[in-house]
């Protein structure tokens, strides 16, 4: 395999005239970031152990730097993705408005890594969102 081809965006697939990505895949592979990311942020409201989300957030980042700056095919999540749907067919779509959303998405990684990993801050809507109170006892109230 040449270097050209590892920094690739996408695969040339018979058929049609530019680099494609599959669709499923990368639905795939979204979906198991959401499941992760909806984990991770539950057990974070729940116990105000940020620990988990932590971790999420490098893997997200890292997952999109190797998506948009190296090549989608060795991405984590979607190599995973690709586990899940290898017995559906293929579904082709262009490659460039995929790098255009995951350069977005890699953007906004990169600040949430920034934020909560390295920075630790506490947003006024992070700390109104996860504050964890007492629950009101509606049976004392008088």
């Amino acid at each position: 395999m040449h270097l050209k081809n590892i920094f690739k965006f996408g695969e040339s697939v018979s058929g049609y005239d530019r680099l494609v990505l599959n669709e499923r895949e990368a639905r795939a592979g979204a979906g198991l970031l959401f499941l992760f990311a909806f984990l991770s942020f539950l057990y974070a409201y729940n116990t105000m152990d940020f620990r988990f989300t932590k971790i999420f957030i490098t893997f997200f980042m890292i997952d999109f730097i190797i998506r948009v700056l190296i090549n989608p095919k060795f991405s984590p999540s979607l190599i995973a993705g690709r586990l899940f749907i290898k017995h559906q067919q293929s579904e082709y779509v262009s490659a460039t408005p995929k790098r255009f959303a995951w350069s977005i998405g890699l953007v906004l990684s990169v600040v949430m890594f920034v934020l909560v990993v390295i920075l630790e801050v506490m947003a006024p809507i992070k700390i109104a969102i996860c504050r964890q109170e007492k629950p009101i006892n509606i049976y004392k109230i008088v």
